[in-house]
């Protein structure tokens, strides 16, 4: 799946074109490299986002296609 369609998914950023805008800006890292918004993402992937002063660490831990509000939670874990 695509990075920017994962971090809609997971509800990590609400919109993928707001996750687009921050791959695009380099904001998004993966396993410590900066990727684009086609980057393929896998389980056990770390993704970092780093939006204004706020840094987000989270390993991913499931890829759905789709997942319920309640289901979102379960495909990343928060690394602090």
């Amino acid at each position: 799946m695509r990075l920017d369609k994962y971090l809609k998914v997971s509800r990590l950023i609400k919109r993928r074109t707001v996750a687009n805008e921050a791959c695009d800006s380099e904001r998004v890292s993966v396993n410590g490299r900066v990727v684009k918004a086609s980057y393929d993402v896998k389980t056990g992937d770390i993704i970092e986002i780093r939006m204004g002063e706020r840094t987000i660490k989270a390993e991913v831990l499931e890829v759905l296609e789709h997942a319920l509000k309640n289901d979102a939670p379960l495909m990343y874990r928060i690394i602090e």
